[in-house]
């Protein structure tokens, strides 16, 4: 085999927080499933299951409207801790195979197994045993991709064989692409997709790939070569472990729309007031704030910015924030769900300040802080909170 081939492999689970709920629930199973971030009717449906994607249940639908085009759907709550622990168990069977892996998202893993041939024999081989030890060690029913590349691999772990696995051999990438529809290949948005489909009748790659640089480029702009590749069956994009990046963040979907800036200000507030005692309990200082928007047309907007320095025993952000609130929040639309995030968490610094000491109101304010820690570890941490948060 040339040096120059790869053997990429895409591990699937498809919504996996469904799947691992089925493992300790079997009465799930071959029944409508969602999971939706709050019980309310406005949350969004953050995963579905088959049985509820054939009844026309999509992820990001409201769970009202999913509810009347499947009135048996059962619907789930997140259960975080479950879903990290498979996801972990994901990763331990990889590491007996290769050392080069990336998990991309919960439920989606890839690993290279270039060179591992005289270990482990071939990666279709190697694909069949670690679906086989997922399926006895987690319980999970996995798709697996193997080709190439990554692009190829994961759109190879998409369509279902008998087997579960699908092998798509060297040199084979664009044959394999070739009768695809176009919204199989990544990057191509629903406006763009929109375009091929009716105004050029661009249903298959194939279709994609026949067309000559100066159309792709007015339909994908600078994308259209990175386009062209992909339909192409190219892919050089390297398998690789993604660092982590703690994030510490708070959401709310509201019961109804609303437009009235005092009341969005206090919920905001709330969240923020939840990210800090969160923070402070760790040790952590931010460096980043984030603030989501989403309107009752559906349109989102999302703006961060860098903090300013911070005293770590208060952590008062809802200035900084407060600030973000009204420079992003500028339509005449109402508002139906807010998501506050902070990144680059870090301790603070263990330099202190030789001339600086802090003033009556800030000690008082250091001790305040203080108290309604102590209230909220004994009693919650919605026990306590300030005037100007609405809980």
């Amino acid at each position: 085999m040339p040096s120059s081939h790869r053997n990429i492999v895409h591990l699937h689970i498809p919504a996996l927080p469904i799947a691992v709920a089925r493992v300790s629930r079997p009465e799930l199973r071959q029944r409508p499933v969602a999971v939706a971030a709050s019980p309310s009717g406005r949350s969004l449906i953050l995963s579905a299951s088959g049985e509820a994607r054939r009844e026309g249940v999509f992820k990001g639908m409201t769970l009202d409207k999913a509810r009347k085009r499947c009135y048996r759907l059962m619907v789930l709550l997140p259960d975080p801790g479950p879903v990290e622990k498979a996801c972990q168990g994901l990763v331990r069977s990889a590491t007996r195979y290769t050392p080069v892996y990336e998990p991309a998202r919960p439920g989606h893993l890839y690993l290279d197994l270039t060179g591992t041939q005289r270990l482990w024999g071939s990666a279709r081989d190697t694909a069949w045993r670690l679906r086989r030890e997922v399926r006895q060690d987690l319980g999970l029913s996995a798709t697996v991709g193997v080709a190439g590349n990554k692009m190829v691999s994961h759109i190879a772990s998409r369509i279902r064989v008998s087997e579960g696995i699908s092998d798509v051999a060297h040199g084979r990438e664009a044959s394999f692409m070739a009768p695809l529809k176009v919204g199989m290949i990544p990057g191509i948005g629903p406006l763009r997709r929109k375009v091929l489909l009716e105004e050029l009748n661009v249903v298959r790659v194939r279709h994609l790939a026949a067309l000559d640089m100066g159309s792709l480029k007015l339909i994908f702009g600078r994308n259209a070569y990175l386009i062209h590749q992909r339909a192409l069956g190219i892919d050089h994009s390297p398998v690789y472990p993604r660092a982590r990046r703690p994030v510490i963040s708070e959401e709310v979907t509201l019961p109804r729309d609303e437009n009235d800036d005092s009341m969005l200000l206090g919920l905001l507030y709330t969240l923020v007031e939840r990210c800090s005692y969160r923070m402070r309990k760790r040790g952590l200082m931010p460096e980043k704030a984030g603030l989501s928007i989403r309107y009752a047309d559906r349109k989102e907007t999302e703006r961060q910015i860098r903090l300013p320095p911070l005293n770590p025993q208060t952590l008062d952000l809802c200035g900084p924030l407060g600030e973000l609130f009204f420079k992003l929040c500028k339509r005449r639309v109402r508002v139906g769900f807010m998501r506050v995030w902070f990144r680059g968490l870090h301790p603070p610094g263990p330099q202190l300040g030789l001339f600086h000491a802090p003033s009556r109101d800030e000690r008082g304010k250091i001790m305040i802080t203080c108290a309604m820690d102590r209230i909220r570890e004994r009693y919650g941490e919605n026990a306590i909170m300030y005037g100007r948060v609405k809980a």
